[in-house]
Formats: structure tokens, C-alpha cells, sequence
């Protein structure tokens, strides 16, 4: 009884007294909820946190300056082969974070790179002190008129010309001496001011480049040395609507003879463009460079959306000197066959679906094979935002024919470059370089806004019947609708195995 009594008095007398208990309870659930919650806030934050420091970490070894500090850290061996150093494994695609990243889907696809075996300092590079000799072609001249017809009219002249289909086979049958449509017709637009056309007399070396209806500003290039700085002309083909995109959007500086300069860009203003569409407008000085810049011995095309990593001077001794080539372009990422690179295009709304069909279907008419490895070449789909060519007779003719290729029919030069090649029987020599080497020359930079044409969305030639007839070019593609001399109608396209996503 007595311990009854004393255990009843200490209770009673203690925090956990009934009475005690009943005030204190709401307290410490209020209490114990507050601290539940604080541990679940904290762990959120430091779930977000690692996964943000993750995701830096994925983007660094993504982006160009991973890239950059990659080449940074390549070694040279005794026997002058490049190799990795350490210190790039932490961005290892083997890594653990990286693979349980890239399960979750949060590691993006960047372009695959490769080393560029490129000389170690432009200052020691070589010059070939003669040009190549032009050994099939020695004398090739441009059809600037069309031939009046037989009722004494001429058609209203337009860029490209109106070469007849006749005109373009014997433009395939190579002599010594050739004179063909190379575009810039009298009267077709797309002229330089003479401010322009006298700097250009002086570039004997040219990296040029093109932004048209105000889609890129331009990117200055790096790691340009002070040799190529005073060797190269940097020339940026724009049109009227892009110089004033150009000027509201980054600063243009003019030189005492009124040329205009962003940086080592010269602005090379092109008035009264030949094409309704930009992008055959753009195929202009990247395909007729030597019709731009005449007195160019060797000239490096890039897109204007791309950012030059690699001295000029390396690049034409690796891809032009090196090898004794004339011609060097980058092999297509996921295509080899004209007809894979069609069906692409057509899926990506890059130009009228119909229009590409009979495009292709001319070509598979003329005996365009798709490509197979029995081909002596490597593929017959370029990646074409960069050409560096030597300006001899044959590369300038092959520039013509491509160039009136896309003039007559659809404005995607991928899609002719190889039928060309086929034409024209092997005697045209270039070095396919690997795509990897390609995306580790330039930085790749998105356009200011998204091109889309009226054009790019028709799906059957109906649609350009009635009020849509001005979905038609009026002065490009005309091919297009120019009736064709062979019977089209019993020609199948070749079956197609997509290697590659599109929209």
C-alpha cells in the first residue's frame, strides 16, 4: 500500500503527470510534425543539389569548353601520334554517373568527336609554291545569256539561267575546254559593290562563309594565328535584311574605304538576292565560291552557324596538302545513300515531299544507284556546312554542275553532290573525311530563329494548283516544272532503311 502510494505521488509530482501529459501533448505533436517536415525539406534540397552538381557535370562534358579543355589536355608521343591525357576521364562515357545518368535520360547525344591529326604549329606549315595542274580540264568559261529564241525573244533572265535539259548532259561530257551555266547570269541578281569586288581582288586565301535572311549573327573564330590572321581573307556573305539584323544585334565597325567588319568577319553584302528561298540563296557563295572571289587559290566554306576551332592553315594541310587533295568534304553522320538522305528530308519538312519524289525520281531514271560498298566512294551524302577546296579547272566545274543541279531542282545539296560525282564517271577526286573529325572542327550554334516556308509543308502536287500557285519558285527549282524528256511515270524509288530519328 505504501508503494502504491509512493509511486502515485512520484507520478503525479513528475513531467508525465496525467495533468501534465494532457497540456504538454498538442505541444509536441506540433513539435514532432515541424521536425518531420524540416528532415523531408532537407532532403529534397539535398537530393535537388546533387542532382544539379550531376547535371554541371554532364553539361561541362558536353559542352565545347569540356571539348576545349580535352584538346588542351592531348599529349604527343615520341612517334608524333596524339593521345588522350588523364585528366579527361572524369568526362569518360564509361563512367558510372554518366551510364546512370544516360539511363534516366538525362545525358544528351552530343556530336561525336574525334582527334584531328593536325600539324602542331601553323608557322611551320609548308605553302605549296605551285598550283595543281589542271590535267582534264584546262580552260572553263561561263554562259552569262541565254540564247535568244527562234521568235526573237529571250526569257526573263533569272540567276541559275534557263539551261535546257540538252544544255545539262553535255555539260557532263568533260573536254579540255568547257564553257558552262555557273550561274550569276546578267541581269539575275545577286551583286557585290565595287568596294567588295576590289578587297576580294587581294584574297588569294579565303575562309568565307554566308547568313541569309537574318538567321545567324556571325561567331568569331579561335585559335586563329597571327600567320593566318594576314594570309586569310575572312569573308561573311550577307544579304540586305541580314546586315541590318547584323547591325541592330552586334557591333559593325567601317574601315576608311567603307567596308564593314564584325571582328575578322568582312561583311560581303550581296544586293538583290537571286532566290525566293533563303536557303538556296545560301547555296550561292557556299557552292559558287570561286565565282564570288575569283582571284581565291584555296578557300574554306563553313555555315554561318558554325564557330571555326581549328587554325585555317592546319586544315588546309590536313585535309588538302597532306594527302595531295584538291577537294576535301565531311562524310554525312547517318547517310550514304542519296535516296536514305531524301526520305530524311522529306520527313524533316526540309522541302515539298512531291518535289524531292520527282527530284529523286530523276535521278534514279538517269541510272543513280543507291550507294553500296561496291561504290568507290565512301558515301554519296556529304555533310556540306564545310567545303575547302583548291580552285583548279576540274574542282570549279564540279561547283557549277552542283550548283545547276540545285538551281534546277530542290535546294538540298546533299541530295546532288553524289549524283554529280556519279556523272562525271570518277574522274572527280575528293577526300571524304570522318564525320567525327567534322564536328571537331567548329562549334555548332543554333540559329537566331527557326527557317519554315510555306513550300516545306506540301505533301502532293495538288496544293500547288488554284490560289497556292505562289507556293512555286518563280526563279529557282524550275526543273521542277519543266517537262522531262524521259517517262518518269514507271519509275520506283529504291527502298529506304531509315538510319537515323527525324521529326
Amino acid at each position: 500500500m505504501r508503494i502504491r502510494c509512493l509511486f502515485s505521488i512520484d507520478v503525479e509530482g513528475e513531467f508525465f503527470s496525467p495533468g501534465k501529459w494532457s497540456q504538454d501533448y498538442p505541444m509536441k505533436i506540433i513539435w514532432r510534425r515541424g521536425f518531420l517536415r524540416l528532415v523531408l525539406v532537407g532532403g529534397i534540397l539535398w537530393m535537388f543539389l546533387i542532382l544539379t552538381v550531376l547535371l554541371f557535370h554532364v553539361w561541362s562534358c558536353q559542352s565545347s569548353l569540356a571539348f576545349l579543355s580535352d584538346l588542351s589536355s592531348v599529349m604527343v608521343s615520341d612517334n608524333g601520334s596524339t593521345l588522350f591525357a588523364p585528366c579527361a576521364a572524369m568526362c569518360n562515357r564509361g563512367s558510372r554517373v554518366l551510364i546512370m545518368l544516360d539511363t534516366m535520360g538525362l545525358v544528351p547525344k552530343p556530336p561525336h568527336r574525334c582527334l584531328i591529326p593536325v600539324a602542331d604549329d601553323p608557322d611551320k606549315i609548308v605553302i605549296p609554291k605551285r598550283r595543281t595542274p589542271s590535267e582534264v580540264v584546262e580552260q572553263l568559261t561561263y554562259i552569262t545569256e541565254d540564247v535568244v529564241g527562234n521568235n526573237g525573244s529571250s526569257p526573263p533572265p533569272v540567276f541559275g539561267g534557263h539551261q535546257s535539259w540538252l544544255q545539262r548532259d553535255e555539260s557532263f561530257e568533260l573536254k579540255s575546254s568547257m564553257k558552262v551555266h555557273c550561274g550569276f547570269m546578267r541581269g539575275g541578281g545577286a551583286e557585290m559593290a565595287p568596294k567588295d569586288i576590289r578587297y576580294a581582288k587581294n584574297c588569294r586565301f579565303v575562309v568565307a562563309s554566308g547568313i541569309f535572311d537574318g538567321y545567324d549573327t556571325p561567331h568569331q573564330p579561335s585559335d586563329v594565328s597571327p600567320r593566318s590572321q594576314k594570309l586569310f581573307c575572312f569573308l561573311m556573305v550577307v544579304d540586305e535584311i541580314s546586315i541590318n539584323f547584323i547591325k541592330k544585334n552586334v557591333t559593325v565597325r567601317e574601315d576608311k574605304d567603307g567596308g564593314q567588319w564584325v571582328g575578322i568577319w568582312r561583311l560581303i553584302v550581296l544586293k538583290n538576292p537571286p532566290y525566293d528561298e533563303p536557303r538556296r540563296n545560301g547555296k550561292v557563295p557556299k557552292i559558287l565560291t570561286h565565282r564570288l572571289f575569283p582571284e581565291a587559290q584555296y578557300s574554306i566554306w563553313i555555315d554561318g552557324k558554325m564557330e571555326l576551332m581549328v587554325d585555317p592553315l592546319l586544315i588546309l594541310e590536313r585535309y588538302l596538302w597532306r594527302g595531295k587533295h584538291t577537294f576535301a568534304i565531311a562524310q554525312h553522320k547517318h547517310h550514304r545513300s542519296i535516296y536514305e538522305e531524301a526520305d530524311a528530308n522529306k520527313r524533316r519538312k526540309r522541302y515539298a515531299r512531291p518535289l524531292i519524289d520527282l527530284h529523286m525520281k530523276i535521278y534514279h531514271h538517269e541510272g543513280m544507284e543507291p550507294w553500296s560498298p561496291m561504290k568507290n566512294t565512301i558515301s554519296d551524302v556529304p555533310e556540306g556546312a564545310i567545303i575547302i577546296r583548291e580552285h583548279t579547272a576540274l574542282n570549279d566545274l564540279f561547283s557549277c554542275l552542283w550548283f545547276n543541279e540545285v538551281n534546277l531542282f530542290t535546294p538540298r545539296d546533299q541530295l546532288s553532290f553524289g549524283y554529280v560525282v556519279y556523272r562525271l564517271g570518277g574522274v572527280f577526286k575528293f577526300f571524304m573525311f570522318p564525320n567525327c573529325e567534322y564536328n571537331s572542327l567548329f562549334v555548332l550554334h543554333p540559329h537566331t530563329r527557326e527557317h519554315s516556308s510555306k513550300v516545306e509543308w506540301v505533301k502532293s502536287l495538288d496544293e500547288f494548283k488554284g490560289n497556292n500557285s505562289d507556293l512555286k519558285e518563280s526563279r529557282g527549282g524550275l526543273g521542277l516544272w519543266t517537262p522531262y524528256p524521259g517517262n518518269l511515270s514507271s519509275v520506283v524509288l529504291p527502298a529506304v532503311s531509315r538510319t537515323s530519328k527525324a521529326g
